[in-house]
């Protein structure tokens, strides 16, 4: 269980939390699509919704409820205004928490915006046998995110080891 010569297709889904944007105007859900998709990964399903920790857990439910999906990617509400409320949200949902996934995020953003990587509550983790990530809603975050950490840990042939290969244990 380390790699795989191949890749191995995931079926993901997008999530989109915002108050302002739609489907028409939303860079970090179509960045997060077209990234997914260009990888070899199949786009199973697609939603926006607003900032609204009951919608937000009702959606993501029905994700992790569906055999068909293997992981989720949220884009938005991890800041720290009044209505930001994806933690609140999903963290209630995770079978286990995966912490290394957010310290990362941060790192690797400090790079790009210093010390504002503190303001991001970014997090990580498994339901149901489903891997949710979950991301700040700004397209260069949701950039960084993919390209530099969930990318490779989605692709079979990551070495020494990798999510995608792991699928196929969760249930032990």
């Amino acid at each position: 269980m380390s790699h795989a010569d191949a890749l191995i297709p995931l079926r993901l889904c997008v999530l989109t939390v915002s108050d302002s944007r739609s489907l028409a105007d939303d860079r970090s859900g179509d960045y997060l699509a077209e990234a997914l998709t260009q990888e070899g990964h199949h786009l199973h399903d697609r939603a926006l919704l607003p900032d609204d920790r009951y919608r937000l857990r009702a959606c993501v439910s029905q994700w992790i409820a569906d055999p068909d999906v293997d992981g989720i990617l949220v884009t938005g509400g991890t800041g720290f205004t009044g209505r930001d409320s994806t933690p609140e949200a999903l963290l209630p949902l995770l079978d286990k928490e995966m912490p290394g996934f957010g310290e990362l995020f941060r790192h690797v953003s400090v790079d790009e915006i210093g010390t504002s990587s503190l303001q991001s509550r970014a997090f990580a983790g498994l339901a149901n046998q489903t891997f949710l990530f979950c991301l700040p809603g700004s397209t260069s975050a949701c950039r960084t995110a993919w390209e530099k950490i969930i990318r490779a840990q989605l692709d079979a042939r990551t070495r020494p080891c990798n999510l995608a290969t792991l699928r196929p244990r969760l249930k032990e």
